[in-house]
């Protein structure tokens, strides 16, 4: 027996539909997380869809280090349509993806906008420890592939785990907000600004 106070919780959790979160705990027999997962299977499902659909509406999400000022970061967050651009639902998405970026500091916002030459540098520092740790070449090679994918999920936004709910990557949280919102969500880029970022800064204790 599915109760109204574990779909209220579902739908807190998911910010899916009530209906949604209602049939999730039918079809996974009110097993709470099991719900969660069946929700987010379905909105990745539901993004895919979606996926080829032109989102060229869209706003700026801002989020400034309020109490120093030492920096500020813009992001660009697209929708299809002006009106949920308009929304403080879409607004707060924008928003705290900015105050993620903060803190988490991506470089990159996908696995394909890492160079080349970074993703190879990358994964030959990870051989030479792999070797050095004496690792069979057939190991070695399992442990790079393992490296790289942390390395993908410390430096490219998407896969980045949520600050505010390490449950979920970027990639996650734009899925659902696709799947709640009904239209197509993208990050299409992003930059950091930073207070004396890239200049020399003088050691003011040195004599």
């Amino acid at each position: 027996m599915v109760s109204a106070q574990d779909v209220a919780k579902l739908r807190a959790k998911t910010d899916a539909g009530m209906m949604e979160c209602k049939k999730a705990l039918v079809e996974c027999d009110g097993d709470f997380d099991k719900a969660v997962d069946w929700l987010r299977e379905k909105g990745m499902a539901k993004a895919a869809k979606k996926s080829d659909r032109i989102a060229s509406n869209g706003r700026i999400g801002m989020y400034n280090h309020m109490s120093q000022g030492q920096i500020c970061v813009m992001v660009e967050v697209n929708c299809e349509t002006d009106f949920v651009a308009k929304t403080d639902k879409f607004a707060e998405l924008c928003n705290n993806v900015a105050m993620h970026i903060a803190a988490s500091r991506p470089q990159y916002l996908t696995r394909e906008d890492v160079p080349a030459d970074v993703l190879a540098k990358e994964k030959e520092i990870a051989k030479a420890q792999a070797m050095e740790e004496g690792k069979p070449e057939a190991i070695a090679e399992k442990i790079v592939a393992g490296r790289i994918e942390k390395f993908y999920g410390e430096v490219c936004l998407m896969e980045q785990q949520y600050v505010k709910n390490p449950d979920l990557k970027i990639v996650d949280l734009i899925n659902e907000a696709t799947m709640s919102i009904g239209e197509k969500i993208a990050i299409r880029r992003f930059v950091v600004f930073e207070v004396g970022e890239g200049m020399e800064k003088r050691d003011w204790n040195a004599d």
